[in-house]
């Protein structure tokens, strides 16, 4: 059976899908892009600041559900421009004990939801 997860830390679907879906023990997170959830504005000041606040979405919809950046077993990142990589890698990495990251793809895409530069997609389990 599953379970629709949905907060207000997180910004609202702007489609037909649900911030993540809870399947038994498994979580699945939908793509955040850095969608403040209080104003409903892109912050795109820089990619340090986009993917700081990817990563905030995101750990909003895991505490939904109960769990952290330590329940994550896979992460799904596309950016449109790989020169970026390292900036939101080193982003991205802060939020997660190195000794136990999850598995990741990060994949260069042509074009990302409303023009963003990165969006995040996650599976997380209890």
């Amino acid at each position: 059976m599953k379970k629709i997860i949905t907060t207000s830390g997180a910004p609202a679907p702007i489609g037909p899908y649900s911030q993540a879906v809870l399947s038994g023990n498994t979580l699945y997170t939908s793509g955040q892009i850095a969608l403040d959830p209080n104003t409903g504005t892109l912050v795109l000041d820089d990619i340090i600041t986009e993917t700081r606040q990817v990563m905030t979405n995101l750990k909003a919809v895991l505490e939904a559900a109960d769990m952290t950046f330590e329940n994550v077993i896979k992460s799904s990142i596309f950016i449109s421009n790989m020169d970026d990589f390292s900036q939101i890698n080193e982003v991205y990495g802060s939020f997660f004990d190195e000794t136990n990251a999850p598995a990741r793809e990060t994949v260069q895409v042509a074009r990302l939801p409303k023009n963003v530069n990165v969006e995040i997609g996650m599976i997380a389990v209890k």
